[in-house]
């Protein structure tokens, strides 16, 4: 062999050696695909999405189905370079910058559980609006959900706590407690009244100041729900706030009677506050080609989301545009009975 075809030997070795490495090494991506999907009103391993005790249910047909969507790479995974540049490759993958799920300021523990407790929110807020859709009455109450490492109310006010009164004024919401606490100055006394273990109690704490001047004490806060009767819903390894909306639909579909999908496959996505308002969410291109996969032929799309839904949307999925929970249950009822209008996404 001459030295020219030896050295051409060597080199293209190298070259394919140097490339297969290049594509084995890692890079600070996410690859973003579309994940499985769950009927609301099935069962998910032999048990219902969702379960009611104490009060009449009646029958559901069809399926209304929450959407996911799976990742893959991160801090303790990341994706080799091939695999992200096979993502970018394929319209269904969106590849995304790791800090984008992963934020540098959160550990992958911490945006777990951050996931989990959104995911623990949405059902509250679903089951609430659900109820207050169908007019039934709950009770709320401002809890303690935590406080603030070092905060004038760190050891004093404790997570669970349920907040009722503030220097001898009875709050119902977040902001008024907010607003009772912003009457004082720092190093005031401020009393709370709470609710712990069952017994009535009062904790007074030292205001402090924040940064920007504003009087604080350094509690979390969150509205709980005391429901009339008992709603629970279990769908495994899920997280997040975006099955808020199909939550609602689905707890709404076993308390009315008749099934509001009319046997259609129907899946959707969408945050929701108490009041029934349907928020947007991300990923709606993978959401849209896991429902498509699993047989929707009906898409319940935010608002928000319509416009990139609308450029991205599989064939055969009709996209229905929702505000609220009332608005989306309209617009099942339209398509059930064929009568009116049914908003539809636009690109505007």
């Amino acid at each position: 062999m001459s030295r020219r075809a030896l050295a051409l030997m060597v080199a293209g070795f190298l070259t394919v050696a140097l490339a297969l490495f290049g594509a084995m090494l890692p890079v600070p991506y996410v690859a973003l695909s579309p994940g499985p999907t769950e009927n609301t009103i099935g069962d998910v391993n032999g048990k219902p999405v969702i379960t009611i005790d104490g009060h009449e249910t009646y029958p559901t047909d069809g399926k209304l189905s929450l959407v996911t969507v799976a990742y893959q790479g991160g801090p303790d995974n990341r994706l080799d370079l091939l695999t992200a540049l096979r993502g970018w490759a394929n319209p269904s993958i969106a590849v995304v910058p790791e800090e984008a799920i992963f934020p540098r300021t959160s550990s992958l523990e911490q945006v777990e559980q951050e996931n989990t407790q959104e995911m623990t929110d949405s059902q509250e807020s679903a089951t609430a609006a659900a109820l207050n859709a169908l007019k039934v009455p709950i009770q709320e109450s401002i809890t303690v959900a935590q406080t603030d490492k070092g905060a004038p109310a760190d050891g004093k006010l404790k997570p669970g706590d349920v907040i009722t009164a503030v220097d001898g004024t009875q709050v119902t919401a977040l902001d008024a407690v907010a607003t009772a606490v912003q009457k004082h100055k720092a190093g005031d006394p401020v009393r709370f009244t709470v609710r712990r273990g069952g017994t009535s109690t009062d904790v007074t704490v030292t205001a402090g100041k924040a940064d920007d001047g504003r009087t604080v004490v350094g509690v979390r806060m969150q509205t709980s729900y005391t429901f009339p009767f008992k709603v629970d819903i279990s769908v495994g390894d899920v997280g997040g706030p975006s099955a808020g909306l199909m939550f609602s639909l689905g707890i709404y579909d076993k308390l009315t009677p008749g099934p509001i999908t009319g046997g259609k496959s129907v899946a959707g996505t969408g945050t929701i506050d108490p009041a029934g308002n349907v928020g947007p969410i991300g990923g709606i291109e993978q959401k849209m080609v896991g429902a498509r996969s699993a047989g929707a032929t009906v898409f319940l799309t935010p608002a928000e989301n319509c416009a990139d839904a609308v450029k991205a949307a599989p064939k055969g999925l009709r996209l229905v545009r929702v505000d609220t929970l009332s608005g989306a249950i309209k617009a099942l009822d339209t398509l059930r009975t064929g009568s009116g209008d049914v908003p539809a996404c636009t690109a505007g």
